[in-house]
């Protein structure tokens, strides 16, 4: 600051090199005024050479620093723009992309399962209702004890419990019996497996074993000439269809064949339903074909016996033979000794 005659002049140097000179009125009238008018100016003048200095500082600082990253701030969605709860069931589920994401491990029955037959893994099944089942397989094949495969046409959905059993039947006890007619076992037919319905399709009625994936209904097997076994044929060895009968109730809950409703007239239904005190339900009828009708007509040979009738006939007297045959008969009277030896009582 200097002075010149009645009149001072104020200077100021700001941080980017300005000078700022101001010439005042007589310091009596306002030279408080002015000072607060300099403070003011100084105050601009610092704030903004120290941001250029700042900036020039960040572009010459090196091209290979790393800048820090503003986080914006989260933006909350209104609830009426929001989807409803609903629609996120039907958004599919992430898929990662790393590489080392495992699938999931089998389970123990899988494990098993796996020495028997061939199959693939199921996810939860979920229906409608009650419908739906865990633990489930697609049954493709039996692995029978010489490595032959007995086919699962089509392949059965079922729980992998009830696809061990229905392995171990077809090795053990089917397998084994049907050597009898000539050729090994290939194939076996899949009625129905998982299906979500009620029993015997009624609509309302009890769930089915079905929509659970825990039945399966057989209707043949097949050997490897091309000849087939139908269960419910009457024309199929009697005995055979005994021996199955018997080693299917040993092994599951519910057997159903002809005999026990109207709707397993043709297959055998087979589950696994938990029932109280481990009780079991075994209906199927082994019929047999029909005894042939007798003949209309039965044909008498000429050289034959005659009949009883006939025979008796021959004692009929002459008197009685020439009775008129619209006239009533009397009683035959008593022989003269009779009479003679009423006499003499």
């Amino acid at each position: 600051m200097r002075r010149r005659g009645n009149t001072r002049a104020l200077e100021a140097r700001g941080t980017v090199g300005l000078k700022l000179t101001a010439w005042g009125v007589p310091e009596a009238r306002g030279v408080r005024n002015y000072r607060v008018k300099c403070a003011v100016i100084l105050a601009v003048l610092a704030g903004a050479g120290g941001a250029a200095t700042a900036q020039d500082a960040t572009q010459h600082s090196g091209h290979g620093a790393p800048r820090s990253s503003t986080q914006l701030p989260q933006i909350a969605i209104p609830r009426e723009l929001s989807p409803p709860q609903e629609a996120y069931a039907s958004f599919p589920e992430a898929v990662s992309a790393t590489p080392s994401a495992a699938p999931a491990a089998p389970s123990a029955c899988q494990l098993q399962l796996s020495k028997l037959a061939t199959f693939q893994p199921l996810p939860v099944l979920v229906g409608p209702g009650e419908c739906g089942a865990t633990d489930a397989v697609l049954l493709d094949a039996v692995i029978l004890p010489d490595q032959n495969k007995v086919t699962v046409s089509p392949a059965a959905t079922l729980r992998c419990p009830i696809a061990v059993q229905i392995a171990q039947w077809v090795r053990d006890d089917v397998a084994p019996t049907v050597l009898k007619f000539g050729a090994p076992l290939r194939g076996l037919d899949n009625f129905d497996s998982y299906e979500c319905r009620g029993r015997n399709r009624v609509r309302g009625a009890i769930l089915s074993e079905h929509g659970r994936a825990d039945a399966l209904d057989v209707r043949l097997f097949k050997l490897a000439d091309g000849k087939t076994l139908t269960l419910t044929d009457v024309n199929v060895d009697k005995n055979w269809r005994e021996a199955l009968k018997a080693s299917a109730c040993a092994r599951f809950s519910t057997i159903l064949g002809p005999g026990s409703d109207g709707a397993h007239e043709e297959h055998i239904h087979l589950d696994l339903a938990e029932r109280r005190n481990n009780y079991k339900v075994c209906e199927w009828d082994i019929r047999v074909p029909p005894l042939p009708p007798p003949s209309a007509v039965a044909q008498t040979p000429k050289d034959a016996a005659p009949p009883a009738d006939s025979a008796a006939s021959e004692d009929v007297t002459d008197e009685e033979a020439s009775i008129p045959p619209d006239t009533v008969p009397l009683p035959r009277s008593r022989p003269p000794a009779a009479n003679t030896a009423r006499r003499q009582q």
